[in-house]
């Protein structure tokens, strides 16, 4: 059985094609620059080389399309046959609050996921055009969609309610829902295997730190709290959002400047965050290092700024969960940004973290599990690569042979201290 994961963005589709049977990726790749001309498709097979070739997707469901003839092609393709596809897992980035678990795609899933698309309004129409596109492209397989929000839904009112009017949430959702859940999913469970404890006995903060950042509290195997709130806009600082500010100034900047709710919301959310301190010059953190060693000023206050967010993301989050097991850094620049994890977590050794710096100088793989901290320290803390394709692939195939449940009490293969990474 294969199964085919897609994730849809506003100008991009990745994919990628998991043998269920022989538990391993066959083909992954992404069309970029859909819609907005000079598209190309990048595919990758394990063993060749990867391929790339240019073709204009207009829209979602031509570059599905392509996918598709990609994946099929007798030279770069994988398949023989389009009905070797099994099943097609989604992302969905905001569900809401009706959906706390995965689940299969019909009409009545489709409408709930349309109307709430104004609550996610960069990302769920791209992902409704995916499911759309790929259910014309593959309609008689079953599509199942996964949802960033699902993992967060087990919050506590007082942690997702803002302190707003109250029937702001009742008319309109107003409410922290938060997302990348099925990264935190899979890297608190794999923390919990390292840890050699049952997840529901683990408190473990996990930080997703890639161009979106979000963290999330974890208390006996649940998310408690997370940084990303009704939008993806709230929380840490990333490479073009800005992350927690005082609420006032996107006012005070409207009239400064006379911008429109439009062209601020665009600042915040395009502009900002480690883009915006190093003057419109950098998103990747790498630049971002090199340039700070190199004695620029705005790249260090750069770093300064997101290491220190970062530190209190930590210590607020042990506030939440109490006894704290581990900090789990994933995504990106979690996995290979050495100096933001040194600075983040250096200086916190009163509060049980002992980072051992050669450890985390050395854990620069996207491949391989790594403690970063001394073998006394009361909290551990890993770098963990996430793997979000695999929990899609194995809620779509639970879903498929009735034996998913949801995240809290569904074994997923890689909870397992026999699973191996391939």
């Amino acid at each position: 059985m294969d199964i085919l994961a897609l994730n849809c963005g506003s100008s991009s589709v990745k994919y990628q094609l998991f043998d269920w049977e022989k538990k391993e990726v066959v083909a992954k790749g992404m069309v970029e620059r859909v819609i907005i001309g000079d598209s190309f498709i990048l595919h990758e097979v394990p063993g060749r080389e990867t391929y790339r070739e240019d073709s204009e997707c207009p829209d979602h469901q031509v570059a599905i399309d392509l996918i598709i003839k990609t994946l099929l092609d007798p030279s770069h393709g994988v398949l023989k046959d389009i009905n070797q596809i099994s099943a097609v897992g989604h992302r969905v980035v905001h569900g809401g609050e009706m959906f706390t678990r995965s689940v299969m795609i019909d009409e009545e899933v489709l409408n709930a996921v349309k109307e709430v698309q104004h609550l996610a309004p960069l990302h769920n129409p791209p992902n409704i055009a995916g499911i759309e596109a790929a259910q014309a492209l593959l309609p008689k397989v079953p599509h199942v969609a996964i949802f960033d929000t699902a993992f967060h839904q087990t919050m506590p009112e007082h942690a997702y309610l803002y302190p707003l009017p109250y029937d702001w949430y009742e008319k309109y959702g107003v409410r922290r829902y938060g997302f990348h859940g099925t990264s935190h999913l899979y890297v608190s469970k794999r923390a919990s295997v390292l840890l050699n404890k049952p997840p529901c006995d683990c408190n473990i903060i996990t930080m997703h730190i890639g161009n979106g950042v979000s963290h999330c509290a974890i208390k006996n195997g649940v998310s408690v709290d997370t940084s990303m709130g009704l939008t993806p806009l709230e929380g840490a600082v990333m490479g073009t959002r800005c992350g927690d500010i005082d609420p006032a100034i996107p006012a005070f900047m409207m009239q400064k400047e006379n911008l429109s709710a439009k062209e601020i919301d665009s600042i915040l959310n395009k502009k900002s965050g480690v883009l915006g301190v190093t003057g419109g010059r950098f998103t990747d953190r790498r630049d971002v290092i090199e340039h700070a060693n190199n004695g620029d000023r705005l790249c260090r206050i750069a770093l300064d700024i997101e290491a220190y967010r970062l530190k209190k993301y930590i210590g607020s989050y042990m506030a939440a969960v109490g006894r704290l097991d581990a900090v789990v850094f994933t995504a990106g620049v979690g996995e290979m940004g050495w100096p933001i994890r040194e600075r983040a977590i250096e200086g916190l050794e009163h509060l049980g973290i002992c980072l051992d710096k050669e450890r985390n100088k050395g854990a620069m793989t996207r491949k391989r599990e790594s403690l970063i901290t001394t073998d006394d320290s009361p909290i551990k803390v890993f770098v963990i690569p996430t793997d979000e394709e695999l929990v899609f692939t194995e809620d779509v195939a639970a879903i498929l042979a009735g034996t998913y449940t949801d995240h809290m009490n569904f074994t997923y293969s890689f909870a397992s201290k026999d699973f191996v990474r391939k």
